[in-house]
């Protein structure tokens, strides 16, 4: 047993460095990029031809939500080859494994953490706005200098917790044939007929990863508390 653990462990955590904490740092990278952009333009009071936008945004939140990210990883690299539009797409959309993961889990991460930045948001009391307002400031620098700080300190906890839900979801990767740790973890157990002991090993690096996480997000969550005080 101690030959196949010293044998396999090499590979599993080479995997996990090549492939699954990259692939959960870009997505939750680009996840929150849309996340915020998507908070900002539903907490948007512009009406009009605006709506539409926020509409837009809205369904797309929506729909995430409510698929599993296993499905959604399914359309994106085994579906959409089989979006074809003749004389725009006549072959489709074909993506490379890794690509169709990070755009993937960016979109869903960018669909669950966008409603905990607009809770954060929202939280911010209204006087805020206003005492910047009052000193001359514009909304945008208003939200960049006084909203955003003080929002993050109430997001830190619930974005870090999907930060390390997303690096356990990469193992779903394996399905598209992402060699991540749980892919290498399969194959190696197809070889050496162990699949208890290889599942069992994969599980629990998967668990310091997510231990090591946990406490810097503990020591974030400190850090910024000290710095940011919510009136």
């Amino acid at each position: 047993m101690w030959e196949i653990i010293s044998s396999s462990l090499p590979q599993l955590l080479a995997a996990g460095f090549k492939y699954t904490i990259p692939l959960a740092l870009i997505s939750f990278f680009f996840g929150l990029i849309i996340a915020l952009l998507t908070a900002l333009i539903r907490l948007a009071h512009q009406d009009g031809a605006f709506m539409i936008l926020k509409w837009i945004a809205q369904f797309y939140v929506w729909l995430f939500r409510s698929t599993p990210l296993l499905v959604q990883l399914f359309i994106v690299f085994f579906g959409l080859p089989y979006l074809r539009i003749k004389g725009i797409l006549p072959h489709g959309i074909k993506l490379q494994p890794f690509t169709a993961g990070i755009i993937t889990f960016s979109l869903n991460t960018g669909a669950y953490a966008s409603e905990t930045i607009r809770a954060a948001i929202s939280s911010v009391p209204n006087g805020q706005w206003e005492a910047g307002e009052a000193i001359g400031m514009t909304r945008l620098q208003i939200l960049w200098r006084i909203i955003i700080p003080q929002a993050l300190q109430v997001a830190l906890p619930p974005l870090s917790d999907r930060f390390i839900s997303l690096v356990k979801d990469t193992s779903l990767a394996a399905s598209i044939t992402i060699l991540e740790m749980f892919e290498v973890s399969q194959q190696i157990a197809a070889e050496n007929y162990q699949p208890l002991l290889m599942y069992t090993l994969v599980a629990i690096i998967y668990a310091v990863f997510t231990t090591v996480l946990s406490t810097l997000q503990h020591y974030l969550e400190k850090k910024l508390g000290s710095r940011v005080t919510i009136s």
